[in-house]
């Protein structure tokens, strides 16, 4: 096993939620699936109990890496996805089955976890610049009022003043003391009113020239260390910009919040939020297991699976921004298995997902559920989007019942892709609304109905039709 490095990491969100919560608040998104549910839950705590331990025992505790086997579409990544934003984890989700064993053309395994990192980096460093976003905006109105005035701020001929939309300063105003700061404060007020925002001024953007590429090596193959090294031999370059006020505000707050905030702490936390709470979903597994393929397929996937062996294991791995070590990083796993089962895989790598649950097909009943359950189900999506347009839409429920069912037989016909067949049936059957609502507002129709009629009659000619089905579904 990997060198093991212990910190205690207070996590607010792990601390507060309990398994049951977890589970709660995964069924406001996601219908059915309770034993995967539960399974992620007590995963999460378990690395909240394990801060807890004294260190000589939190050392000898693994993270309970799970995989998920299940048909597509009936929310394996869903529920890893709003796990993460429930416990406020760095997250990616990868396809095992784009990775290549070492010495091949392809991405290593070792690059998900700088992946991971990165991704940890910019939420920490979107905290701090929340924090420090008072003092940042302050700048940049200052900067914003300087640049409108000229770079120094000075009036720009003597006896006069253009205070910019607001017209002139009068001869002998201008001369007053004091006419330069009020002329500044007339134009940080209207900056505050957004009066400005369409106006173009003159910026100076700074900004790294792109990292070179030595010989035929992609960035992703070089060195951490050595990518790292050029980006800071490689000099800044300086240039002007014509923007409007609006797009320079944007890039300006972007350097203010740079000069504010503390890059040296902002890694170290996400450093240690990687370690400590980062989650990977490797989706596709069952791609390299040994399948039915013959030997040369087996051979290439085996290389995969011992090249991600260590990872999950328990490794360190060199960074941009420094040393990772993987040891406490929980990885959720998972696959259809049509052609290959689990007992497949590596034993070794079989034995660091201690914990398997199965989820099931989705039903008819499973659909309609989907369709108006979730806080954000496709229905309230629809009836919400055209909203916008001033047009009021009702669903009576045998037009649930006729959805869910079109889906249902359609998986059932074609290719199985579980609830994303609701979303293309939801949408040709507001094809023709979503088109026209905004003709149907201007002429005073702004109340829908939708029955198990209407539903059968927009998808009449496509379910009718097997070639079609297959185009549109």
């Amino acid at each position: 096993m990997a060198h093991f490095r212990f910190r205690r990491y207070h996590n607010r969100a792990m601390r507060d939620l309990t398994p049951r919560q977890i589970v709660s608040e995964l069924d406001r998104h996601i219908i059915g699936q309770d034993g995967a549910k539960r399974a992620v839950a007590i995963a999460v705590r378990n690395r909240w109990r394990r801060q807890q331990l004294e260190p000589e025992m939190a050392r000898e505790v693994a993270p309970k890496n799970i995989i998920m086997i299940g048909p597509t579409g009936v929310g394996k990544t869903e529920i890893a996805r709003r796990l993460s934003n429930l416990v406020n984890a760095p997250f990616i989700k990868v396809e095992a089955s784009k990775y290549t064993e070492v010495g091949y053309h392809g991405r290593d395994v070792e690059s998900m976890i700088r992946d991971l990192l990165e991704l940890a980096v910019n939420m920490v460093r979107q905290e701090h610049a929340e924090q420090v976003r008072p003092k940042a905006e302050e700048a940049v109105e200052q900067r914003l009022v300087g640049l409108l005035l000229g770079e120094t701020g000075q009036p720009p001929e003597k006896g006069w003043v253009k205070s910019g939309e607001a017209g002139y300063l009068a001869d002998e105003e201008a001369q007053e003391p004091d006419s330069l700061e009020r002329l500044r404060q007339r134009m940080a007020e209207k900056l505050r009113d957004g009066d400005l925002e369409d106006r173009e001024i003159e910026i100076t953007i700074s900004e790294k020239q792109g990292t070179a590429i030595i010989g035929m090596m992609s960035p992703e193959q070089m060195d951490p260390s050595l990518a790292s090294m050029l980006e800071n031999m490689i000099p800044e370059r300086s240039k002007r910009r014509r923007v409007t006020v609006a797009r320079a505000r944007a890039i300006l707050l972007e350097e203010e919040t740079d000069k504010l905030v503390d890059t040296e702490k902002i890694i170290e936390q996400a450093i240690e939020r990687t370690e400590q709470t980062g989650i990977i979903f490797l989706d596709e597994i069952d791609k390299i297991a040994a399948g039915r393929e013959g030997k040369s397929a087996d051979v290439s996937r085996e290389g995969v699976q011992r090249d991600l062996l260590p990872i999950v294991e328990g490794s360190t791995v060199n960074t941009r921004y420094g040393v990772i070590h993987t040891d406490q990083i929980l990885f959720i796993a998972a696959g259809a298995f049509h052609s290959a089962s689990v007992s497949d895989m590596m034993p070794e790598l079989q034995g660091r997902f201690p914990i398997r649950v199965e989820l099931s097909a989705l039903t008819k009943d499973d659909f309609k559920r989907i369709l108006v359950e979730p806080d954000a189900a496709l229905t309230k999506q629809q009836e919400a989007l055209l909203l916008t347009e001033g047009i009021d839409v009702t669903f009576e429920t045998d037009s649930i019942d006729a959805m869910a069912e079109l889906a249902a037989e359609a998986n059932g016909r074609m290719e199985n892709i579980g609830a994303r067949r609701l979303m293309t049936v939801i949408e040709q059957v507001f094809e023709e609304i979503s088109f026209d609502a905004p003709d149907m507002a201007a002429r005073g129709e702004r109340a829908v109905t939708i029955d198990a009629a209407f539903v059968r009659d927009r998808l009449a000619k496509v379910m009718k039709d097997e070639d079609l089905s297959r185009f549109v579904l």
